[in-house]
C-alpha cells in the first residue's frame, strides 16, 4: 500500500483480524515520511462466492445487495445503517465459516439473515421476512 501522504511505500507495524472475522485491521508506516496510519482490508467476496437466484441464474455475490435488504428492514432504528453493516458482515462470516460452497442459493443466504436478524431485531426480522 502506499501512503495517502507523500504516495511512497509503507510497511505494517501491526496487524490484528477484527472481531467479525471478515476484516483485517493493520497499523501501517509510510518509509519515506514516516507518517503512521490505519487500514481496514476486506475479502472481495464478490471474487469467490457465486449465487443461484430462483431462476437458477448464477451471480457474482454481492455484499452491496445483502446490505441494502438489511438496511431496509431497519428503517425503523435509530442507528440502522451501522446496524445493518454489522448485521451484514455477521451473515456474511456465517456463511463463509459454515463453509457454504460456492454456488449458494439466495434462499440459503434469506434463512441465515432472518436468523440473524431475529437474534437483533424480532421487528427487523420481520420486515426483512415480509420482501
Amino acid at each position: 500500500m502506499v501512503c495517502y501522504s507523500c504516495g511512497q511505500k509503507t510497511h505494517v507495524t501491526n496487524s490484528r483480524q477484527l472481531s467479525r472475522g471478515n476484516k483485517v485491521w493493520r497499523r501501517r508506516e509510510c518509509i519515506s515520511c514516516k507518517i503512521i496510519f490505519t487500514s481496514i482490508e476486506l475479502i472481495e467476496y464478490k471474487d469467490i462466492i457465486l449465487v443461484i437466484n430462483s431462476s437458477n441464474s448464477i451471480h457474482k455475490f454481492s455484499r452491496d445487495k445483502l446490505f441494502l435488504s438489511i438496511l431496509s428492514s431497519m428503517t425503523h432504528r435509530k442507528h440502522s445503517i451501522d446496524d445493518a453493516a454489522s448485521i451484514t458482515d455477521t451473515i456474511i462470516s456465517k456463511l463463509v465459516k459454515n463453509g457454504a460452497i460456492s454456488p449458494i442459493k439466495t434462499s440459503y443466504i434469506k434463512e441465515n439473515a432472518l436468523i440473524s436478524l431475529n437474534r437483533f431485531d424480532k421487528v427487523a426480522a420481520t420486515y426483512y421476512s415480509a420482501h
